[in-house]
């Protein structure tokens, strides 16, 4: 008798565990991935960098920030639109410098509420003023574009390759350089693994994670105490009931081995968001053309606004590195 009554405590337990575990699952996939409807500042950790950095930081986002609206202002953009392949209307706005240049770039946000395409307009500016035409995209459930989950870089990754075949539609000759930031990093890494046309010529990675599971895994330990297991493994089963991908198969890192573009990497060396070891392993990863730059004293998402020349001269160094035989 007194067996039977532990044995159906243990069950009892069980069940309970087994059925709080699935419904923190769904509640994270809920949490992390369905469109957001207001700013979700909790889940990034308080910053480590020093405050003289965080000031320095602030200033030059205000400053650059302004520049960049002057620039819309003056010269205006263009609402440009394509259709995913699982039907959602996905919207973007073309910056138009020079419209005999063939030199372009697509500039990819990051997540949440505050990202869209407007975040990217300051890091198009030096582009913009070397003659550079630009794309900047919402991505999916963000922004203007439709869609219900966010894709996480995973989905958006075909979003992107369709951005692409809309610049090489209106410009055959289009000499086209991806630049990402945070999950937009993640996004270009993931595309550059896709087979892309030519014109394709470099990718730019700034502070993009290796992968979902990697970028979930960290928070689940930072806003929740808790190990990935089981709680990752079931949040995962849920996001690919509803959102149509799993964590682990959402990589960048796996991505990223099978790109032919070169890649230009960058980190600040004090991110505690997605982790600064992270840009090692996927510099490591990948088999193209490739440099590293580590912002020294930068946050997550820092680097450009940390020292601004010296992030633009490491960018267009690259570019012109790589795409030294095309006259775009």
């Amino acid at each position: 008798m007194r067996k039977k009554r532990i044995l159906t405590i243990i069950c009892a337990v069980l069940i309970f565990l087994t059925a709080a575990d699935l419904i923190a699952g769904n509640l994270l996939v809920s949490f992390a991935l369905k469109r957001p409807k207001k700013s979700r500042e909790e889940i990034m950790p308080d910053p480590v960098t020093e405050q003289e950095t965080q000031d320095i930081v602030s200033e030059n986002k205000k400053k650059i920030g302004r520049q960049a609206d002057e620039w819309v202002k003056e010269h205006g953009k263009t609402e440009v639109s394509i259709t995913s392949e699982d039907g959602l209307l996905l919207s973007g706005d073309l910056l138009i410098s020079d419209e005999a240049s063939h030199r372009w770039v697509i500039a990819v946000h990051g997540y949440g509420y505050t990202g869209s395409r407007q975040a990217m307009v300051p890091y198009v500016l030096p582009y913009l003023e070397r003659g550079y035409n630009a794309l900047t995209p919402d991505m999916r459930a963000h922004g203007k574009s439709e869609g219900k989950y966010i894709g996480m870089g995973w989905l958006d990754r075909k979003d992107i390759v369709r951005w692409i075949g809309l610049l090489v539609e209106r410009d055959p000759e289009a000499v086209i350089v991806l630049h990402g930031v945070s999950m937009g990093g993640a996004a270009v890494m993931m595309t550059a693994g896709e087979e892309l046309p030519e014109n394709v010529k470099a990718v730019i990675d700034d502070c993009g994670y290796s992968s979902v599971w990697q970028i979930f895994s960290d928070e689940a330990k930072y806003l929740f105490h808790i190990p990935e297991f089981p709680l990752l493994y079931t949040a995962s089963f849920f996001s690919r009931l509803r959102a149509g991908y799993g964590f682990k198969e959402a990589s960048a890192l796996e991505q990223i081995q099978k790109t032919k573009q070169p890649v230009l990497f960058i980190h600040g060396s004090e991110d505690n968001f997605v982790h600064t070891e992270a840009v090692y392993e996927l510099y490591e990863a990948c088999p193209s053309g490739k440099e590293l730059y580590v912002s020294e004293g930068a946050g997550h998402g820092d680097a450009y606004y940390m020292v601004p020349e010296e992030y633009v001269k490491t960018v267009f160094d690259f570019i012109a590195l790589e795409t030294a035989d095309d006259n775009g």
